[in-house]
């Protein structure tokens, strides 16, 4: 049977763990660098904010096997505010444990409480997995293409 893990708030404490687990993501988007430095920076600013959620799955021994960030909006669609989800990973070695799906379930309820109309992601779109994952959970997709330009 799989080691349980809980579902909590990521605190400070919790940056270079997390930090591994964007580094597992990242390789495997090609849109995205691994650069430790800006992952920590951006992790600090999030939980610093006041307008994002991380939470972190923790398995007994205190590791951090997973993750998943968000951040509200506000959404001239829906009125109101919407959450961005910003990453969802699983370390390799836990996936297909359930720990992703509550991650998510969480961060819904965060976004709830927060009184968004809708979440939305943005999914590397050769990694069939986790599309089928996040399919498999609801999201639907959509018609809309993601545009960037870097500053």
């Amino acid at each position: 049977m799989p080691e349980a893990v809980i579902i909590r708030s990521a605190t400070a404490a919790d940056i270079e763990g997390l930090v591994d687990l964007l580094e597992d993501l990242f390789s495997i988007e090609e849109d995205f660098d691994v650069d430790r430095d800006n992952q920590r920076r951006g992790l600090e600013m999030m939980l610093n904010n006041g307008r994002g959620c991380i939470l972190a799955a923790q398995a007994a021994d205190g590791t951090v096997v997973g993750m998943c960030s968000g951040q509200l909006t506000i959404s001239t669609a829906e009125g109101g505010p919407a959450v961005l989800i910003e990453d969802v990973v699983v370390r390799e070695d836990r996936r297909g444990q359930g720990i992703g799906a509550r991650l998510l379930e969480d961060l819904a309820r965060w976004a709830a409480d927060n009184e968004a109309g809708r979440l939305q992601l943005l999914a590397d779109s050769g990694n069939g997995p986790a599309l089928g994952f996040y399919e498999h959970l609801g999201f639907e997709r959509t018609r809309l293409i993601c545009l960037r330009n870097r500053l």
